[in-house]
């Protein structure tokens, strides 16, 4: 009998071993299965997520504008070319960061809304407007408030604004430049204007083979204009309440996997503010690497002290609400919304 109880004892001990083993078997092919998300004990306050989320290991960002080095300008482009955010990212446990180029605004929000992109920076027209459709969005950085749009006349055609009632305009339907000569043109009371809308370059295109009047432009791309020739009708500077400002949203979706995305990305940029702070010349040759005009050039059109090193100011919320107003006053938003509601300080 004594040998029995041995042997019955060793039995259970064998399958209570097994039983472990397949425990921690389990455990471990679970972990590896979940291997793409790291929990995030953040607040839920942010994304109105509740409990611990899951932080996805890929992020997807979108900017405006296309170049064979595939990233933007200012702090947020050079923090991706110099891995100063994904390296702060990856403490998060985000391991990669997919970025994606857009001609205009309206195309990048529509891939954020459809869920193609986690978030993204674009100017406040863009932005505000896909608001008004119900995009569910938060705001989370003005990067820069000074976004000033140009009126670029064909050669040997208007001379004044004036001159171009009963013309044809191109503008990028949609963008800040689209607020601007909408507001200019109502400031001067001028109508009968025929608007299209063309991407840059096909407007650029377009008024070199004189199809149209005029064009809207911005930065770096009207002053080349200028540079060939064509007249300069009007800009931005002139009239302070039609300058428009940079905005990165992110999707409520996304804040419901990573409450303190908010705070961290803000983190991340700062520090690669303060880096191209550091070796400006290095930064404007980078981006003359991605327009491919001279370093003269972006230091004149992209000067670093435009740069914002705090997420909001009071000077660009008093932009986002004139803009704002003015969209929802010409029926260019589709309703009206809370902007406080929408910030995400």
């Amino acid at each position: 009998m004594k040998g029995n109880h041995t042997i019955r004892r060793t039995r259970l001990l064998v399958l209570f071993i097994a039983l472990v083993s397949l425990a921690i078997l389990a455990q471990a092919c679970g972990n590896a299965e979940g291997g793409q998300t790291t929990p995030s004990t953040g607040s839920s306050s942010a994304g109105g997520g509740a409990g611990k989320a899951q932080v996805p290991a890929v992020l997807n960002y979108g900017y405006i504008g296309t170049n064979k080095l595939n990233f933007p300008g200012g702090a947020e482009g050079w923090g991706f070319y110099k891995g100063i955010i994904q390296e702060e990212l990856k403490k998060h446990g985000i391991t990669e960061v997919k970025l994606t180029g857009f001609p205009n605004g309206p195309d990048q929000s529509e891939s954020l809304i459809s869920g193609r992109l986690d978030f993204g920076s674009l100017g406040d027209t863009p932005a505000m407007l896909a608001r008004s459709t119900g995009a569910k969005t938060r705001l989370i950085t003005q990067g820069a408030t000074e976004s000033i749009g140009y009126l670029i006349g064909k050669k040997n055609g208007p001379k004044t604004l004036a001159d171009l009632k009963g013309k044809t305009i191109a503008i990028q339907k949609g963008s800040f430049m689209h607020r601007y000569i909408v507001g200019l043109l109502k400031e001067q009371n001028i109508t009968d204007v025929k608007f299209i809308h063309m991407l840059r370059p096909d407007g650029e295109a377009a008024l070199a083979r004189g199809e149209v009047d005029a064009m809207t432009n911005s930065a770096i791309f009207a002053l080349k204009q200028i540079e060939q020739g064509y007249p300069l009708l009007d800009d931005a500077t002139k009239h302070p309440n039609l300058i428009g400002t940079s905005a990165t949203v992110v999707s409520e979706e996304y804040l419901k996997k990573f409450p303190d995305f908010p705070k961290i990305w803000n983190e991340a940029r700062l520090k690669a503010l303060n880096d191209l702070k550091a070796k400006p010349d290095e930064y404007y040759a980078f981006l003359s690497q991605l327009n491919g005009y001279s370093v003269e050039l972006n230091k004149q059109v992209s000067p670093i002290s435009q740069l914002k090193d705090t997420p909001f100011t009071e000077d660009g919320v008093k932009l986002l609400d004139g803009t704002k107003k003015f969209l929802v006053e010409e029926k260019l938003a589709e309703k009206d919304f809370d902007l406080n509601a929408w910030i995400l300080k």
